[in-house]
């Protein structure tokens, strides 16, 4: 005997309809700046929609340069990517040896925009953030001055345009 569509079946797909559930077999039926769950990349629907970074399963890299030098990509920290992240322990960082006095700049790779970063660093042998100094903050492109000589620990905090989400980044300075 068939069956038929009843009252409480019908019920559930409108709702799920209106809410942008997809079914199985089915896709949201609203706008999504999200990552598909199967490919990380996102969907954009409308013309007007915020960029995203297409393709990447989590944040950007980031590297470290002083003026002049070849830059040096961060060890990745805590982080939070549109639906993912990972909580992470405080890093020691990436090695990177730089002259007293040079100024430093972030980017990113692929090159992306930053609504704001905080930069702090702490002695190298330090075991977290506890009594970090602050190098520098603000939004855009990140520069800020290295710390006086020693071995430090440098933290770069960002926060991603578009909403994409927040990652930490670490070096270990040697300043000469």
């Amino acid at each position: 005997m068939p069956t038929r569509p009843t009252f409480r079946g019908a019920l559930i797909v409108a709702i799920a309809t209106l809410l942008g559930v997809g079914l199985v077999g089915c896709s949201p039926t609203t706008p999504s700046n999200r990552p598909t769950a199967a490919t990380g990349a996102p969907q954009t629907s409308s013309p007007g929609a915020s960029p995203t970074r297409a393709g990447l399963d989590g944040p950007p890299e980031a590297t470290l340069a002083a003026e002049g030098g070849d830059p040096v990509t961060g060890q990745l920290g805590t982080y939070v990517w549109f639906d993912s992240g990972t909580d992470s322990p405080w890093l020691h960082g990436t090695p990177m040896a730089v002259g007293a006095g040079e100024p430093l700049t972030v980017a990113l790779v692929p090159a992306g925009d930053l609504d704001t970063w905080t930069a702090r660093y702490v002695p190298a042998a330090a075991s977290g953030p506890a009594g970090a100094n602050l190098l520098g903050e603000g939004s855009g492109d990140a520069a800020f001055p290295v710390p006086g000589p020693g071995t430090w620990t440098v933290e770069v905090a960002v926060v991603f345009a578009v909403g994409a989400g927040s990652a930490s980044y670490f070096w270990q300075l040697e300043v000469e």
